[in-house]
């Protein structure tokens, strides 16, 4: 749960001049796009997904799965990369963006999915963007 690195801190004017206004409303506002609207909601292509605000790669495509919940889910993140705060209402916990501070979306354990770690990364697609493997550095 480390704050954002400086390198990645902006002010709300640059935040505003580099992401789209929907980027802008999940990423630094905790928005959350509507359920099944997403692009990488139903997407299995090799590669890794960065974060959409600064770039730091967040998930490994191998750790993508299908929850049904209508956004992409994953099991878990690169070491490090993404920070973890519960909720006021104590029943969920936030998932951002260490670099940067972006939300993400949700983290969920105990849901009875057959992965790893028991976890469910409920992520927002633009909130996230996609590098395929020919291009990204999936070994990291």
């Amino acid at each position: 749960m480390a704050a954002p690195t400086s390198s990645a801190q902006k002010s709300e004017e640059e935040w505003r001049a580099i992401l789209s206004p929907e980027q802008f409303r999940i990423l630094r506002q905790k928005g959350t796009e509507l359920r099944g609207t997403g692009e990488y909601d139903k997407f299995y292509n090799d590669g890794v997904y960065n974060c959409a605000g600064c770039g730091t790669p967040l998930y490994k495509s191998t750790t993508k799965f299908n929850s049904g919940c209508g956004w992409p889910a994953f099991y878990e993140g690169f070491p490090g990369a993404i920070s973890r705060f519960p909720d006021p209402d104590g029943r969920r916990t936030e998932i951002t963006c260490t670099a940067c501070g972006g939300h993400l979306g949700h983290v969920f354990k105990g849901e009875g999915f057959s992965t790893p770690t028991d976890e469910r990364h409920c992520v927002n697609s633009v909130a996230i963007k996609f590098a395929p493997a020919e291009t990204s550095s999936a070994s990291l």
